[in-house]
């Protein structure tokens, strides 16, 4: 086995100390194997190599390269059995080198034992073969290598590993507009959060995070966590050559309750890095501290003053930015100072989170229904109302100035302006107290659309043909009531099959307006804003131009319509979108053939054809030639004529108007594991 040289290298980094922020000097270590190469605040994980000639010793021949934050980061308190939750960012380059192939790649790495790699194995420097669960370890790869041993998707993937190099889940990261063998310099943000049992998995081209992450996958890493991991990088070149640059690595680990992490019990392994650009989670950080104190006491006059200077200038820059900001918004949207503001006869009752913990038995665990980005909904029991869906908003969504979004504030505002419809879920009561937002709707017994839809339990018994042409008419109803008859014009921008709810009779219920966009009818210009959305729902001109319109929420209604007729998702594990699919069976005249195969021949084929023939109209390329969501349901009931479609899916060109470095917003929530339980493509466990 080959042995490693350990360094200590030094760098500057800002540290969580206690309940406050401090700055210190913090060691960074790297088990060397000829290949890591330290500079400034970059670390170069491997180097290049001639392919040409033959390896000078086993680590040169597999070119893998291995560093480690110094020292161990608690994950787990063993005495509460309570787990961190942890965020990390960081920017990568990977070089090719010349008449090379390409290296394996890089991986982000948590590992409770770093002495148990052979880093002469290659593999990212990641064992093969599984590990026992005493040398347990977490990985996200990003993999540049194709290797059909590991069972690699491709040489262009984004990947999560555990206690072995063959991916458990991973995303093609091709189609999303990312190349990993660019040579340009890429950011990832990797998110845990504990609560969720959720990885989320980002990476763009600039230093503004994605909305939407490129990779999700459910998992419980308490099973995996000791109570104190290593943290780090590790990379191989293998048989290729390429140069993989890491740098401004920032990581931060939270979640632990202060009270269970006593300041005079704090060891050496409680510190964590982190930097000022991340201090956006006020609450519930993981307590650490000081290491080397002699240089920190040196540094402490100036450094504080500096910092202070810093502090006040930044605190008036965001102020002016967020008074500029409001001053915008004010015209179309409420934030939530607003809230207590609208008049009375409007808003729903007002609940007190003691009656919210009543009925929802503490917020207990058994009684979820539904996980979103943004919030958790509970099933609950309130007197007045009877069975309620009760839907808490997360508090590091709380955590936004009011120029920030805040996903309360929208749906509320939303909510009280003018919803009362048949076909929309209904707001029952609301609660802003303490920590806590929450807003209580209408209970749906058979939950949401995609559940039934997609999980296939029951399908064909529970959505029937009849019901089938039901639910896309109530959903109909729903959007012309938005578009067309409130007193201001509601773009929902997230019609999906997880947001169409059902109630006891399969009526379908549109919600989750934590996207909506409230515009006055009489409004001819509209801003653009950053596209968000779940991918396959969204037009294309609102990807590229990001104004969202009425013939946006056409498009995705049009998806929703193809979802329910034919039984698939709105995009497939191949990465085929629905809409191209149908489209490709209307050009080869088989459109029937898009029938859902659960039905047998239990529907009237005329109906099915008018209603995949009207799916294809509200996907059409060209946003002039979709009709309004009225014309689709008038057509859908048989009262006017079916539009007349190309003879292939048409080719329309866009030009992007959007900020250079803003691409990166458009790719999203990839679930390539057909083995979860989360509904892949959309927002997860996203029921309301």
């Amino acid at each position: 086995m080959l042995s490693l040289t350990v360094i200590k290298l030094v760098a500057r980094w800002e540290m969580v100390v206690g309940e406050g922020v401090g700055e210190d000097e913090v060691g960074f270590s790297a088990a060397i194997a000829g290949q890591e190469e330290w500079t400034n605040n970059s670390i170069s994980l491997t180097q290049e190599l001639n392919c040409f000639s033959p390896p000078s010793s086993p680590s040169s021949s597999s070119g893998v390269g291995q560093a480690f934050f110094v020292d161990p980061i608690r994950f787990l308190d063993s005495s509460t059995n309570n787990t961190a939750s942890f965020l990390c960012h960081f920017s990568f380059t990977i070089t090719p080198s010349p008449s090379c192939p390409f290296g394996d790649g890089f991986t982000f790495l948590i590992t409770c034992n770093v002495g148990s790699f052979n880093v002469s194995d290659g593999y990212m420097g990641l064992p093969e073969q599984a590990f026992n669960s005493q040398n347990s370890f977490i990985a996200v790869e990003f993999d540049t290598s194709f290797d059909p041993s590991l069972r690699d998707i491709n040489g262009n993937h984004i990947g999560i590993d555990v206690n072995t190099a063959m991916s458990f889940a991973s995303v093609d990261v091709t189609s999303k507009g990312i190349d990993l063998k660019s040579g340009r310099q890429m950011t990832a943000w990797i998110e845990y959060l504990d609560s969720e049992k959720m990885i989320r998995v980002w990476v763009g081209y600039s230093q503004v995070r994605p909305p939407n992450p490129l990779l999700v996958a459910q998992i419980d890493l308490s099973k995996q966590f000791k109570e104190f991991m290593h943290v780090g990088f590790s990379a191989s070149n293998g048989r290729g050559s390429a140069i993989q640059i890491v740098d401004q690595w920032r990581f931060k680990v939270f979640g632990f309750l202060p009270s269970l992490i006593p300041m005079d019990t704090v060891g050496e392994g409680d510190c964590f890095i982190c930097s000022p650009n991340d201090l956006s989670v006020k609450n519930g950080l993981s307590n650490s501290h000081h290491i080397n104190k002699r240089l920190a006491k040196l540094a402490i006059g100036i450094g504080g003053l500096a910092a202070f200077i810093v502090f006040v200038f930044a605190i008036l820059v965001i102020a002016c930015f967020c008074m500029i900001r409001r001053k915008r918004l004010d015209s179309r949207k409420y934030n939530d100072g607003e809230i207590c503001r609208f008049e009375g006869n409007k808003v729903p009752k007002r609940l007190s989170l003691a009656e919210i913990k009543s009925a929802t038995k503490g917020f207990d665990h058994n009684r979820i229904i539904g996980k979103g980005a943004s919030a958790i909904v509970y099933e609950g029991s309130i007197s007045s109302s009877g069975s309620v869906a009760v839907k808490r908003f997360s508090q590091l969504n709380q955590i936004s100035s009011s120029c920030l979004p805040n996903p309360f504030a929208n749906e509320f505002a939303t909510m009280v302006g003018c919803l009362r419809h048949k076909n929309l879920i209904q707001l029952q009561g609301w609660c802003c107290e303490g920590n806590e937002l929450v807003l209580v709707y209408e209970f749906m017994p058979n939950g949401s659309l995609d559940k039934i839809l997609h999980r296939r339990t029951n399908a064909a018994s529970s959505l029937t043909w009849e019901r089938r042409l039901n639910i896309v008419l109530g959903v109909s109803s729903a959007l012309i009531y938005l578009h067309e008859e409130c007193e201001r014009q509601i773009i929902h921008r997230d019609v999906k099959t997880c947001n169409i709810m059902l109630d006891a009779e399969f009526n379908a219920k549109l919600g989750d307006f934590g996207l909506a966009e409230v515009y006055e009818h009489s409004c001819s210009t509209r801003e653009a804003t950053l596209p968000e959305g779940t991918m396959g729902y969204l037009a294309p001109e609102y990807v590229y131009l990001g104004v969202p319109t009425v013939k946006t929420d056409v498009y995705s209604f049009g998806v929703v319509v193809l979802e329910v007729a034919s039984g698939r998702k709105p995009v497939d594990h191949d990465g085929t979108p629905i809409a191209d699919w149908v489209w490709d069976l209307w050009e080869n005249r088989k459109l029937i053939e898009a029938a859902d195969s659960t039905l047998g021949e239990t529907f009237n084929r005329m109906e099915m054809e008018r209603m995949i023939m009207v799916g294809l109209s509200c996907v059409h390329p060209n946003c002039e030639k979709r009709p309004t969501v009225k014309e689709a349901a008038r057509m859908l009931r048989g009262e006017v004529s079916l539009p007349v479609l190309p003879a292939r899916k048409p080719t329309v060109s866009i030009q992007s108007v959007l900020p250079e470095g803003s691409g990166e917003i458009l790719h999203f929530c990839g679930d390539e594991n057909p083995n979860l339980d989360d509904t892949p493509w959309l927002t997860p466990l996203s029921h309301f």
